[in-house]
């Protein structure tokens, strides 16, 4: 194999290079350090088991199969000298071809000879890798650990200090996050949230928090009275990431089998939450603020609460500014209002919801046209006459044909068919049709 040894280098400060391999190695150009190929600890581990785990974005080109473009494990050369993949290579050929398929040159010699250099220096190249990931996440795991001691005895700014720089370590490292779960360090975090912490020292404990895998003995515990309170605290007078973060944390004890929902049947929450839904300063909370909601006014005793605090007018109001998530959402919570009488009177109240609803319909989503549907069908049940001159007058019919002609689900053809019947109980035939300015052929 001419120039076996000869690789061309394509990275910084050796660009267009061409250098000898185990020169590279020698060098440290490719990460080698001065390790050699033989018996040295690149030989004691398996390298397709260091590729998986460290899953590295970028790896000398000299390294990459042409034909997978992965790491080559087992690199064999052709007569062209191109090399490859072992088991890539064969594949080729047992498909019928007897070319090269970098060069397209055809192969007078089908035998592949191992490139022994190139391998031993990948497999040194990952070994180095290796030993630097792990020796980052030993020092990872020490610092997380340092800091969970100090933690036991600061108090004051040096505590919020420490919360965030742990905050800084958890976020940059999965190993740091686990390390913390492992060392007892949820228990500590949790005890540092009470009626006397500090909003400075809570939001950095809940940003913490939202970050590592709670069980369930510690989402219990977060949901003691004195904790949630103080989140709520923090929702109506935090910054726009603790806000966030607050809305993720309560939403993540929410999922707790034994959750009770009393536990957030608090009308100083339901207000900051409708605060971080209307916020145009910070869009990026506004969709946290519908999550939280939604996932509350699941539990139907709570409904009623929701409603009191005049989100329903308000909702209605912000639909026309929504974009497609936050949209979704805001009609789910309409839709789940709608199924309590006090949601539906509201509803029926608001001069806009007929409008903005028959508006949404066809034009957003399935799902979007699914809970429109369903609210304007609550509330012109609820008014007949009133509710549905005004849909009709505002195109409710036109937009019915279309769901019915449409290819969507059955069921919305069907509640369609019905609005449609209902709010043309009020009107002669031909009255209807002029009213709904329909064709005749539509007719």
């Amino acid at each position: 194999m001419p120039e076996c040894k000869k690789l061309l280098l394509n990275r910084e400060g050796v660009d267009g290079q061409v250098l000898d391999l185990d020169t590279a190695v020698k060098d440290g150009v490719l990460g080698g350090g001065g390790v050699g190929f033989g018996g040295g600890f690149a030989e004691k581990l398996d390298l397709k088991n260091m590729i998986q785990e460290l899953d590295l974005s970028e790896i000398p080109s000299v390294f990459i199969c042409p034909i997978s473009l992965e790491p080559m494990e087992d690199p064999v050369t052709l007569c062209t000298g191109q090399t490859y993949e072992r088991s890539n290579i064969l594949k080729w050929f047992s498909l019928g071809h007897f070319i090269c398929p970098t060069t397209m040159q055809e192969l007078w010699d089908d035998n592949v000879t191992p490139n022994n250099t190139l391998q031993k220096l990948i497999h040194t190249w990952f070994s180095q890798m290796y030993f630097r990931m792990k020796k980052r996440s030993e020092d990872v795991q020490g610092t997380a650990c340092e800091i969970l001691d100090t933690l036991k005895s600061v108090k004051g700014q040096a505590r919020v200090q420490s919360l965030k720089e742990l905050r800084r370590v958890v976020t940059n490292h999965v190993i740091a996050r686990k390390t913390v779960v492992d060392k007892g360090g949820v228990s500590l975090l949790s005890s540092l949230l009470g009626p006397y912490t500090s909003h400075a020292i809570g939001s950095e404990v809940v940003s913490i928090l939202v970050q590592l895998e709670l069980d369930s003995c510690s989402r219990l515990n977060l949901t003691q009275p004195a904790k949630i309170s103080l989140m709520v605290d923090m929702l109506n007078e935090g910054s726009i990431e603790t806000k966030i973060n607050c809305t993720l944390l309560i939403r993540l004890l929410m999922d707790e089998n034994d959750f009770q929902v009393e536990i957030v049947s608090s009308r100083s929450l339901l207000v900051a939450l409708m605060r971080l839904v209307k916020d145009k300063r910070h869009p990026s909370g506004n969709i946290h603020g519908l999550n939280l909601i939604k996932s509350i006014c699941s539990h139907e005793q709570v409904r009623s609460l929701i409603v009191s605090t005049n989100a329903v007018p308000q909702l209605v109001e912000l639909l026309p500014s929504f974009k497609h998530e936050c949209l979704e959402q805001a009609l789910f919570i309409l839709d789940e209002l709608s199924s309590v009488p006090e949601g539906k009177l509201a509803l029926s109240e608001c001069s806009t919801t007929i409008p903005n609803m028959v508006r949404v319909l066809m034009r957003v989503s399935e799902r979007c046209t699914q809970h429109a549907l369903s609210i304007l069908w609550s509330i012109c049940k609820l008014s007949p006459h009133q509710c549905s001159s005004m849909a009709v007058d505002v195109g409710l019919a036109a937009k019915l044909l279309l769901v019915i002609q449409s290819g969507c689900d059955p069921s919305l053809k069907q509640q369609s068919a019905e609005l449609l019947k209902l709010c043309s109980l009020n009107y002669s035939d031909s009255i209807f049709f002029s009213k709904c300015k329909l064709t005749r052929t539509i007719q």
